[in-house]
């Protein structure tokens, strides 16, 4: 494993905090449908939702613990499965290595166990919202529009979202609102991964086609990965449209008087996120 640090989407895809498209939301004329919602909203919630892995407040979180960063990450992330074997994080996690996640789960959770690492990992993705978005206004409507998707959503076959929706929310708007927007990642990440499977497509060969940059970060190489055929990225294609129709009814429980307020608050977080501290 290299230091380098995986960036992972959580559903196949590479994602930044540098996405367009907010100003067709100031228009009286906004798509605010369920659809336009996930199609606006699910990409910034993948680079917001994971923004904390690799600070330094989470690196020396995870220090407090006897965990470097990469382990800190698989042990914190998994860690809402339990104390399972590393097969069965590796199936909820998907993209990486099997021999990769086994390595990073073993030895993590020889130094400590993965429910704690789970729940400091949980704390530091509050404390990272306390940090950072704590000016911003209108998180208790952002709240509510997210429990309202949050409690929608069906976790029949998605281990991480299952997992971390079950733990509970702080109280604190900056610290709930960062919380549920990991849940919510690990929402359509874990749908993705559901996708990617039902389309019959090799989740390593998805994310050879998606990130083929990162083949070694996530324990694989050109010779372990076959090359992606025409058929290959027809499935991910498919994959993509079957996550969004899986995740669709969820965001139509948002109660539609939020919606507005719910993408303007998201964009407020990515402008917060990537300001400089």
């Amino acid at each position: 494993m290299t230091n380098a640090t995986p960036h992972d989407s959580g559903d196949g895809a590479t994602r930044t905090l540098a996405s367009p498209g907010w100003e067709a939301h100031l228009s009286p004329e906004a798509d605010l449908s369920p659809e336009a919602i996930v199609a606006d909203a699910c990409p910034k919630i993948a680079a917001l939702g994971s923004a904390f892995y690799f600070t330094p407040e989470t690196t020396a979180k995870g220090q407090l613990i006897g965990l470097d960063p990469v382990h800190f990450y698989f042990l914190g992330r998994g860690g809402v499965l339990g104390d399972v074997d590393a097969r069965v994080v590796s199936s909820a996690f998907g993209y990486f290595e099997p021999g990769l996640i086994s390595r990073m789960w073993e030895e993590g959770r020889s130094i400590v166990a993965p429910r704690d690492a789970g729940r400091a990992h949980i704390e530091a993705c509050r404390e990272f919202g306390r940090m950072k978005l704590s000016g911003i206004e209108d998180l208790d409507t952002f709240c509510t529009a997210a429990e309202a998707v949050n409690q929608a959503a069906d976790p029949a076959g998605l281990a991480l979202y299952a997992g971390i929706s079950a733990e509970p929310l702080p109280e604190e708007p900056a610290e709930r609102a960062m919380q549920l927007v990991a849940v919510l990642r690990e929402l359509r990440g874990s749908m993705h991964l559901l996708s990617v499977v039902a389309t019959g497509l090799v989740p390593s060969v998805a994310h050879r086609i998606h990130r083929p940059d990162f083949l070694a970060l996530f324990g694989w190489s050109e010779s372990t990965v076959p090359e992606p055929s025409e058929a290959d990225r027809e499935k991910l294609e498919r994959a993509e449209r079957l996550t969004d129709e899986l995740i669709v009814p969820a965001y139509s429980a948002m109660p539609e008087s939020l919606r507005d307020t719910f993408l303007r608050v998201l964009e407020d977080m990515k402008s917060a996120i990537s300001a400089q501290p």
